[in-house]
């Protein structure tokens, strides 16, 4: 920068120079927030991710919001995540919008009762699909005596 300014004859140019300079930088920087709220507020969680997933999405593009100067508060971020997340979780939030301040959940805690959630699920899943297996099984083995 000071060589740009080294090359410039007045005070008037060297001003000049560094205001096209940084409006040029202003506009871009307002561009890309832009395009950054535009993804935010397209994120969709997909039915075959799981909350971790997700939530590194949303981490990616908070990072992206903090290298552009703007901080996303925890409130718009839990009320995306609750907002897009697939019909499984649909009590859970139901339940926990009824009995929390939605203002005063951190990011954190939400991604935390949704894995709970989600984790529970996946036990039940596997316990339920054990017991089918094992029933086809003996099944299959009192047919054939």
């Amino acid at each position: 920068m000071l060589a740009q300014a080294a090359k410039k004859k007045t005070a008037k140019e060297v001003w000049d120079s560094l205001k096209s300079r940084y409006v040029g930088a202003e506009r871009v920087q307002k561009a890309r927030l832009r395009v950054l709220k535009s993804e935010f507020e397209g994120l969709q969680m997909k039915d075959t991710e799981t909350i971790d997933d997700y939530a590194g999405r949303i981490s990616a593009i908070i990072s992206k919001f903090g290298s552009a100067g703007t901080i996303l508060e925890d409130e718009e971020l839990v009320r995306k995540l609750f907002d897009t997340v697939p019909e499984r979780f649909i009590n859970l939030v139901a339940s926990i919008k009824q009995s929390s301040d939605m203002e005063s959940i951190p990011f954190e805690e939400a991604i935390g009762h949704l894995k709970a959630y989600e984790d529970r699920l996946r036990l039940r899943k596997a316990n339920s699909g054990g017991d089918n297996a094992l029933l086809l099984v003996k099944s299959e083995g009192s047919s054939s005596h």
